[in-house]
């Protein structure tokens, strides 16, 4: 794998046109969580999908990395699955909390990761499925809907 500019773009665009795949599942991972946790969680569009694409790919230094993790997602395959079970999920988590960005969204996009990968299931080479989860987990847990990221934190300290 070699990772240019060009390439780069190329895996921004891969990633907008799996809108429909990812905002799907996306929604079903919020309809899910916001079951189990007792809170409404605002359902995401395609358009506000593609938009944070473009945003996570704005930055250079993280877009490299979303588009390496992809691509390796995406080529990823283990004779018989299981014994690569491990690196799949490490690859799928490591994406989702690139996406999400620094803590403590990173790591609650790793732990979505694992509830958006009991999620899906893609035909084809191990890591699709991997790819999927990570990027509903990453996107999910970044775009607006939740409640509590909508509102200041109470545990903000302020200089006087």
């Amino acid at each position: 794998m070699e990772l240019t500019p060009d390439a780069v773009a190329a895996e921004r665009e891969a990633l907008k046109t799996r809108a429909s795949t990812t905002v799907s599942l996306i929604n079903e991972v919020r309809e899910a969580l916001g079951d189990r946790f007792g809170v409404d969680v605002a359902p995401v569009t395609e358009a506000q999908y593609r938009a944070e694409v473009d945003a996570v790919f704005a930055d250079g230094d993280v877009a490299v990395n979303v588009a390496a993790y992809a691509g390796i997602l995406r080529e990823l395959d283990v004779q018989g699955d299981y014994p690569g079970f491990v690196v799949d999920e490490i690859l799928g988590r490591e994406l989702a909390s690139t996406i999400a960005g620094g803590q403590p969204l990173a790591l609650l996009a790793q732990a979505t990761f694992h509830v958006a990968d009991t999620m899906t299931h893609t035909d084809g080479v191990a890591g699709v499925d991997d790819l999927d989860a990570a990027l509903a987990a990453g996107f999910q847990t970044r775009l607006p809907g939740w409640e509590w990221t909508e509102t200041e934190s109470p545990f903000a300290v302020r200089s006087e």
